[in-house]
């Protein structure tokens, strides 16, 4: 097997072993979102709190599992987090208590931080000249997954039932990411199965100059990526549980209000691999820039608007930001830093999407809405602002030029 094909498989792997763990953040707390304050006789912000406590998890154990990648390799952290996502679905079926949801929020963020890093330090080492593609089409899959998946929840959740649900999706969930996770090898992991004396290719960014983790934390660069994370982190995520309980308060039945967290969810995944591609040819920062300012501006229109059309574009937008966000990060991450030390950097960085962006986002927003009677005015116009603030955050990141030497 040539090492186009073997890339091919990587990208392929690490892209279907991310899908439930994005289904189950992005899409499924705001399909069940009113069902469980039903089930535990609670307001909007307790609920909120299932993503502070997924991001939690991702700001605890991001770092970690970068740092672990270097010793255990990517293949079985990848392994690791497809079989806790499995069985951590089975959890949510027998959720009797408050608790026990938060426990399985947090274990589908440790799931997701299992996949999610080792899974772009896979195919960024098969295709480093085209990182921001291959970056966005793995996070095309954890995003895009919500947009397919919402609908499904909802229709299962109707047609047999919340236990019997749950029991299938994990069943799914565990036999296609453990499937996944053989595909996922990096580069030096098929090396040994080449006849002897035939090269082995010289991929750019490995002869790269890369900073230390210490080194990282002493540049600017890495401090306004962390701001940008936490404010236009809490921006977007907030949008997946707030998003079908704005639609209700508009008079929408459920499943025209859940459709607005699919076009969300639909944008999220689709700018993913757009934009990565884009910023290959385009440069980072600068789109990066733009879909946060048009999503800062959403937010700010979104509360006046009460057509269904425009709820469903406005929210389009702030996924496309969001999705923008996740994909052209982690490339950016390797343009500043490097690819040797580059999970346990974006661990780093994604610890202000774990300790501040849940709290910032959905946790305040929905205990803001308990408080203000539904109003929706002031936690859309609050959460515009993060998102132009980090409009301006993102433009003070400037890549160091990298001088490319391969050897011969």
């Amino acid at each position: 097997m040539n090492d186009k094909t073997q890339g091919i498989m990587a990208v392929s792997g690490s892209s279907a072993a991310i899908f439930w763990p994005g289904a189950f953040i992005f899409g499924f707390p705001g399909v069940m979102g009113p069902l469980w304050q039903n089930m535990f006789q609670v307001g909007k912000g307790p609920i909120g709190n299932t993503l502070f406590f997924v991001l939690a998890a991702v700001g605890f154990f991001m770092f970690f599992v970068g740092h672990w990648q270097e010793r255990f390799g990517t293949r079985k952290m990848i392994s690791i987090g497809a079989l806790l996502c499995g069985l951590n679905a089975f959890l949510i079926a027998y959720a009797s208590t408050l608790p026990i949801l938060y426990l399985w929020a947090f274990l589908n963020g440790t799931a997701s931080c299992f996949i999610y890093i080792p899974a772009l330090t896979t195919v960024q080492r098969w295709f480093p000249e085209k990182k921001g593609l291959v970056s966005g089409i793995v996070n095309l899959a954890f995003g895009a997954s919500a947009a397919i998946m919402a609908p499904v929840f909802g229709h299962l959740l109707n047609s047999m039932g919340y236990f019997t649900m749950n029991i299938i999706l994990a069943g799914a969930a565990l036999l296609m990411g453990v499937g996944a996770a053989w595909f996922t090898g990096v580069p030096e992991m098929h090396s040994n199965l080449r006849p002897k004396g035939q090269d082995i290719p010289v991929r750019p960014m490995e002869s790269e100059r890369s900073l230390t983790v210490i080194e990282s934390l002493q540049t600017k660069n890495f401090w306004f990526l962390w701001l940008t994370w936490a404010f236009q982190g809490a921006a977007g995520i907030a949008m997946v549980v707030l998003s079908v309980n704005f639609g209700l308060s508009h008079g929408l039945a459920v499943p025209w209000a859940v459709m607005i967290l699919s076009s969300f969810n639909i944008t999220n995944g689709l700018s993913r691999i757009i934009m990565g591609f884009l910023s290959d040819k385009w440069g980072r920062t600068g789109i990066m820039s733009l879909t946060f300012f048009a999503a800062g501006c959403a937010y700010l229109i979104l509360p006046h608007m009460n057509t269904f059309p425009a709820l469903i574009i406005l929210s389009a937008i702030i996924g496309f930001a969001f999705g923008t966000l996740f994909a052209v990060s982690a490339p950016l991450v390797a343009d500043c830093f490097g690819m040797k030390h580059f999970g346990a950097i974006l661990g780093l960085v994604f610890t202000a999407y774990g300790f501040l962006s849940g709290i910032l986002g959905p946790s305040l927003g929905g205990y803001l809405l308990d408080l203000l009677d539904d109003n929706y005015f002031i936690v859309f116009n609050y959460l515009g602002m993060f998102c132009l603030l980090s409009g301006f955050f993102i433009r003070r990141v400037v890549p160091p030029e990298r001088v490319r030497k391969i050897k011969v």
